[in-house]
C-alpha cells in the first residue's frame, strides 16, 4: 500500500509540475541541478522525447527523486515522463519520453522544454514534494527516424 501511495503522490506531483513556471535559465532551488538538451525528437506518431542531464546529493530524508519535464509549443502544452533519479552527487542523464493524449500532438520545430528535478519526501507517511532545480529551454524537436 505503502508503495502504491508513493507511486500514486509521484504521478499526482509530476501533474502539478506542468503548471510551474520558472526562469529562462537553469536554477537551483535546493540541492541539485538539472538541465535541458537543446534537442529533442517527435515521432510519426507523436511521441516526444527530451533529454539532458541532473546532479542531486544523496537525500538526508527518505523518499524518491524524479526528474519530470512539460514541453509547450505554441498553445500545447504537454507534460512529457518523468525519470527516477540516482542522488549520489554524480552527474546522470536524463530521458523522458511519452506521447501525448488528449487528441493534440506536438510537432518538428521550435518548442519549450521545462525539466524539474524533486524529490517526494515520505519521512511524515504521506508524500511531500521538495523541488531541487529547474531549468526551462528552448529545444528545437527533429523528426524521430522511426
Amino acid at each position: 500500500m505503502r508503495g502504491s501511495l508513493v507511486a500514486a503522490s509521484a504521478v499526482v506531483a509530476a501533474g502539478l509540475l506542468t503548471g510551474v513556471t520558472g526562469p529562462a535559465d537553469a536554477i537551483t532551488i535546493g540541492s541539485g541541478a538539472v538541465t535541458t538538451d537543446a534537442e529533442g525528437t517527435v515521432s510519426r506518431d507523436g511521441a516526444v522525447t527530451v533529454s539532458g542531464t541532473y546532479r542531486c546529493s544523496p537525500r538526508s530524508a527518505p523518499g524518491p527523486v524524479f526528474v519530470s519535464s512539460t514541453v509547450r509549443q505554441g498553445s500545447v502544452r504537454h507534460g512529457i515522463g518523468g525519470t527516477a533519479a540516482r542522488c549520489d552527487g554524480a552527474e546522470h542523464t536524463w530521458v523522458n519520453h511519452e506521447r501525448p493524449g488528449n487528441g493534440t500532438s506536438l510537432k518538428p520545430g521550435s518548442a519549450e522544454v521545462e525539466a524539474t528535478l524533486m524529490h517526494l519526501n515520505t519521512r511524515s507517511g504521506l508524500p511531500v514534494p521538495t523541488f531541487l532545480a529547474s531549468d526551462r529551454q528552448d529545444v528545437e524537436l527533429r523528426p524521430a527516424r522511426d
